[in-house]
């Protein structure tokens, strides 16, 4: 007789309930994932001088019991393991971004991260970064995701959990409150840094404005915009404007830096401008927002993206327009112009597969403009300029002018010297590039009469106060991230037919406080556009046309 053996599949020795998860993560979080937090209180406790066990204590423990309230409500069975998975993994990029970079992840952070391009964001990725988010982030989230759980979903055990963690945290408000609220109220950067509340919130407002608001009309403006009238014996115009890239004024040696980071454009005898504030601290902002109407205190994204730029009124003027990019997006500024993308897949002397030094723009110019339709030309360049962190990719060998410099993108890794190095370099490439425009122009200037107007998005901090790259809050901004280069050049021709005093301009460019705001107008004046959309006390060329 064959005896039929029957086996039971075993319950795991140790199951986990969904409540104690919560509170296991809510631990986790509250000792490391938030260590950006505690660096932060650790600073403005020092600078204060209230470093003592009553201040410190009651914080890890509010963190504690607010971090396991929430995770309690999220905690559930079917979903509750894939939003903590998530959590994890975004919440450690979140936490190297902080604790490396000394970046906060913002709206305008969230807002930029989620609009740059692939080959931008593999900048950031190194051994460093895939360290840290493994063993913060992809570990604990496969812990979790192969945690045995025990099943049902414990209203009960959860109630009880939530319940306890809300009398624990009245009671620590009520004797801690004093202590709790003056840290809190005084210093509101603070709160700014939690993980993950900050961030998700700042998400949620992103993605609910992007996606998920009603849209607005599109509003056409300039709609009046007419070009004057010129002689018919008169040369064209021919207009380069040169977007930067994260190049900040404090080290132009054209405005004062002591390392002589404009070796080529000293010598063509430009204009630079002392003093312009950017409208934002990241791309997505400020190049937007510099070629709308709008200026930097009544910028809105919305609005902005729904009605015409200066580039459309001059297109309906009747001024040929060309966008050249290099910098993984125009932020839809170029969205009705014409547009050409700098291939960075190709390998040659300019491109490595991936990127392409801002060189690559210059190619083919002489066929481009000739097929542009029109008289008046007006040709962007959007340069990758001092793009980090691999600013080493920036620029060729031969122009490692400052040494030694950090080629690496891990550059929490390099001594804060080498990369000013770095950067220093990418800013003398970059003045390379605008010197061979400039001489394009020369050569060119048979045929037009030329200009060129260089001025960056936003800066970059190299390490001071502990900050690196750019994207804090523009209200607690350092300058370096604030102050960009603005540079000019006309050629003789270009001077006559505008009627424009060159010492008169000069003389502005030192003493005059600027801003991107004036991109708008002074695009519009300097290429005789007639319209209502026009304000003269925003164009930086007309207190010195005749």
């Amino acid at each position: 007789m064959n005896k039929k053996k029957t086996s039971q599949k075993k319950e795991p020795r140790f199951q986990l309930s969904y409540s104690s998860l919560s509170f296991i993560l809510a631990i986790y979080y509250t000792l490391v994932v938030n260590l950006p937090f505690y660096r932060e209180l650790k600073t403005v406790l020092t600078s204060i001088g209230d470093m003592n066990v009553v201040t410190i204590l009651p914080i890890p423990l509010f963190l504690l019991l607010i971090l396991n309230i929430i995770f309690n409500l999220f905690s559930w069975p079917y979903v509750g393991k894939a939003f903590f998975v998530f959590l994890l993994i975004t919440s450690s990029i979140v936490s190297y971004t902080m604790l490396f970079y000394g970046i906060n992840v913002d709206y305008g952070m969230i807002e930029n991260a989620l609009e740059t391009d692939s080959s931008e964001a593999a900048s950031y990725l190194n051994l460093h970064s895939i360290s840290w988010i493994t063993i913060t982030g992809v570990i604990p989230s496969l812990l979790v995701a192969f945690a045995p759980m025990k099943p049902g979903i414990a209203l009960l055990r959860k109630a009880i959990a939530i319940g306890l963690s809300v009398i624990l945290l009245l009671l620590l408000l009520f004797f801690s409150y004093k202590d709790l609220s003056a840290v809190g109220r005084n210093h509101g950067s603070l709160k700014r840094m939690i993980i993950p509340t900050y961030y998700l919130y700042s998400a949620y407002n992103y993605l609910h404005d992007t996606y998920f608001t009603r849209p607005i009309p599109f509003k056409h403006i300039g709609e009046d915009a007419t070009l004057s009238n010129k002689s018919s014996n008169e040369k064209p115009t021919l207009f380069f404007f040169i977007l930067g890239e994260t190049a900040r004024s404090q080290n132009y040696a054209l405005n004062g830096y002591a390392k002589n980071t404009n070796p080529y454009t000293k010598e063509q005898n430009v204009i630079s401008f002392q003093s312009v504030h950017s409208c934002g601290t990241a791309t997505a902002v400020s190049v937007p927002c510099m070629f709308s109407q709008q200026g930097r205190h009544d910028y809105n994204k919305k609005r902005t993206y729904n009605q015409d730029n200066v580039m459309d009124i001059l297109q309906r003027a009747g001024v040929s327009l060309l966008w050249k990019e290099n910098d993984g997006g125009d932020k839809d500024v170029a969205k009705r112009i014409p547009k050409i993308v700098i291939d960075r897949s190709r390998k040659d002397q300019f491109c490595n597969g991936s990127t392409c030094l801002d060189m690559a723009l210059l190619q083919n110019l002489d066929s481009q403009i000739a097929a542009m339709k029109g008289k008046d030309k007006l040709l962007v360049m959007h340069v990758m300029g001092s793009h980090g962190p691999t600013y080493y990719l920036r620029y060729p060998k031969e122009q490692e002018k400052f040494l030694p410099d950090c080629q690496s993108s891990e550059i929490e890794d390099c001594s804060v010297n080498s990369i000013v190095n770095t950067y220093d370099n990418t800013i003398v490439y970059t003045d390379y590039v605008i010197s061979q425009a400039i001489n394009k122009l020369k050569s060119l200037s048979g045929q037009y009469n030329t200009a060129l107007f260089y001025i960056s998005d936003h800066g970059e901090s190299l390490g001071e106060d502990g900050l690196f790259l750019h994207g804090v809050p523009y209200a607690v901004a350092p300058a370096f991230q604030t102050t960009v280069p603005l540079i000019l050049w006309l050629s003789d021709g270009f001077k006559q037919s505008k009627h424009i005093d060159e010492a008169c301009l000069r003389k502005e460019a030192k003493k005059g406080d600027f801003s991107q705001d004036y991109v708008f107008s002074s695009l519009l004046g300097i290429m005789d556009v007639k319209t209502n959309a026009y304000d003269k006390n925003l164009d930086i060329y007309q207190p010195c046309r005749d």
